[in-house]
């Protein structure tokens, strides 16, 4: 047993708790946290960014999802706890199953969401426990070396990216609220107050976000409780008066003060303790979806037109990596971090640029196979000729985010099932990124598209299609979706999501390609598609040609010409010889 599992277990037996629930979230409920709420993985070692461990006195299960399973393996010792699958077995139900009759089950209502916590309730009262809320948590008690909360400056976002003013913004917000009779939302999504405010930040890695809080109110005004050491001049002249800047522990009293008004919140997403202050303060909660969401995700001209521009210097950046990794990838003395530091030089030297958007997937034969695999000292394998190298990787600009994959035939080799499942997969890539669709078509109704290449061999893969992605925001970002799981949201003309399907044949390879897609409306109005945003060749020496329908090869010919006019004028001779022969028509 490992010496944080054993110290939790002392601290709750203090307690008089039978069980905790440790998710990987903050008090925002973010996709990515500051080390200092890092707390699954300084439990268990798990370092991925989905996930759930639950720690009751003889027992402890961690869960995660497909695209974690082989990194939990070989991050977590097995002896101490068992690792279940986050969906085919989520924690209620594995709660609901074992725990005792009279057991109480603690956890942070920090860190749980309103819907969160009655689907942990719910498990307790078929067991015949009871679900404890904790004033503090039990595991920072035993965290003795805690990093300390971060204290990065905020940052206006400019207009010239914004696309839009704040003071627009909050006064359509306002709009909302009144139609729906609402006095004020809880904005508890940092992307939700970044956006609203045309704020940034550096609080969590890989998204420029400012961690905070904030009521905002139907007419307009907002107060946001955020640490005062953040606050620059710069930022409080952008916020202007309109914008009431208190500390994070006024947030608390500002909710108790709320009583006979009706306020949203979203249980999806805001976390519990706040639902439970408005309750005690018996305010009238309208339990809603964060009415940032939708228009955050609905990019404006602006904001289109970076994220065009952006992934122009995206792709310049990229057929360098790649024409240098042609030419010395072969070799076979090229590590995964090695390569993945190249790129993001090559990115660095862009414009606008602000560091990667997500931690780079370098994955070189079979460690290509791990969905979220990190490369480390202990795992680096060099990429040798005869394997697939998958590089997933995104950057963060001013105007825009971007998010790719491309996977490589490394130098010569004996390719022939790894080019029929690469085919298969660009089929369903192609399928998604040429589609043509009605409004009101859901993520979900489209998603059997980019499998049935794959469904019909027999293969599947085990991570959704597609993802939203921000504007200078999270690479991960909602409502929209492409995936398996239901979803009621319709893609939207200015909604930008990635088309990424895959095939991974454990031990041996992986294989993804993703392109980024803006959502829009056809030239007649009367259906939407795609524009593909993404610039990049894809590995031609990967594609079996006789696998591809007429209208399949003419997408990648046509796809492959576009990336070669945009890109040629902004490369070297050399790097536009080499993308000339990487984008040939076949």
């Amino acid at each position: 047993m490992t010496t944080a599992l054993k110290d939790l277990r002392k601290e709750l037996v203090r307690r008089g708790l039978d069980g905790f629930v440790v998710p990987r979230s903050d008090e925002h409920q973010g996709e990515y946290v500051p080390p200092s709420a890092e707390r699954l993985r300084w439990l268990t070692g798990f370092s991925g960014s989905a996930g759930v461990a639950v720690v009751l006195a003889d027992r402890a299960a961690l869960f995660v999802d497909g695209r974690y399973s082989l990194q939990a393996k070989t991050e977590v010792d097995a002896k101490s706890w068992t690792l279940l699958h986050l969906v085919d077995q989520p924690p209620p139900q594995w709660l609901g199953e074992t725990l005792g009759t009279g057991q109480k089950l603690g956890y942070d209502p920090w860190l749980h969401t309103p819907n969160g916590v009655e689907s942990l309730r719910q498990a307790c009262e078929k067991a015949g426990a009871g679900l404890v809320p904790c004033p503090d948590n039990p595991l920072d008690a035993v965290w003795q070396d805690r990093p300390p909360p971060p204290l990065a400056p905020l940052e206006p976002h400019a207009l010239a990216y914004a696309g839009k003013p704040s003071t627009q913004k909050r006064a359509e917000l306002g709009n909302e609220l009144k139609t729906a009779g609402c006095d004020a939302v809880v904005l508890s999504a940092p992307e939700s107050i970044a956006w609203l405010l045309n704020l940034r930040g550096g609080d969590v890695p890989y998204s420029p976000l400012p961690l905070s809080f904030a009521l905002a109110w139907q007419d307009g005004g907002v107060d946001l409780f955020v640490d005062h050491r953040k606050m620059t001049a710069e930022a409080a002249d952008h916020l202007g008066r309109d914008v009431r800047v208190g500390q994070p522990d006024r947030f608390g009293p500002a909710l108790d003060a709320l009583s006979g008004k009706r306020i949203r919140l979203d249980p999806a997403t805001a976390p519990a303790w706040a639902l439970d202050r408005l309750t005690a303060a018996k305010a009238a909660v309208d339990r809603g979806a964060d009415p940032c969401g939708l228009p955050k995700a609905c990019k404006n001209d602006v904001e289109l037109d970076g994220a065009r521009r952006a992934h122009r210097r995206d792709g310049v950046a990229l057929v360098r990596f790649l024409a240098w990794l042609a030419a010395h990838a072969g070799s076979g003395r090229i590590g995964e971090i090695a390569a993945a530091d190249r790129l993001d030089r090559f990115r660095g030297d862009g414009e606008l640029y602000r560091g990667p958007s997500f931690p780079t997937i370098s994955g070189a034969g079979p460690n290509g196979a791990i969905v979220h695999y990190r490369a480390n000292p202990a795992s680096d394998r060099k990429l040798r000729p005869g394997q697939l190298y998958l590089v997933d990787s995104g950057g963060q600009y001013l105007d825009g985010t971007t998010d790719v994959t491309r996977t490589l035939a490394i130098g010569d080799g004996d390719f022939t099932r790894e080019r029929r499942h690469f085919t298969l997969v660009l089929k369903g890539h192609i399928a998604i990124a040429a589609l043509r669709f009605p409004e009101g078509t859901t993520g979900s109704q489209m998603d059997i598209l980019a499998r049935r290449a794959l469904w019909a061999e027999d293969l599947d893969y085990d991570h959704g299609t597609g993802h939203g992605v921000g504007s200078y925001l999270g690479v991960h970002e909602g409502p929209q979706r492409i995936s398996k799981l239901p979803s009621a949201q319709a893609l939207k003309p200015g909604m930008i999501v990635s088309d990424e399907p895959g095939y991974y044949l454990a031990g041996a390879y992986g294989i993804r390609i993703e392109n980024l897609v803006a959502v829009r409306k056809t030239a007649a109005g009367r259906m939407l598609d795609f524009e593909v945003l993404t610039l990049a060749p894809i590995d031609l020496a990967l594609v079996e040609r006789d696998l591809l329908e007429r209208d399949e090869l003419a997408w990648l010919n046509a796809y492959h010409a576009r990336v070669r006019q945009e890109l040629t004028p902004f490369l070297d001779p050399a790097e536009a010889a080499w993308l000339a022969q990487a984008t040939r028509e076949i």
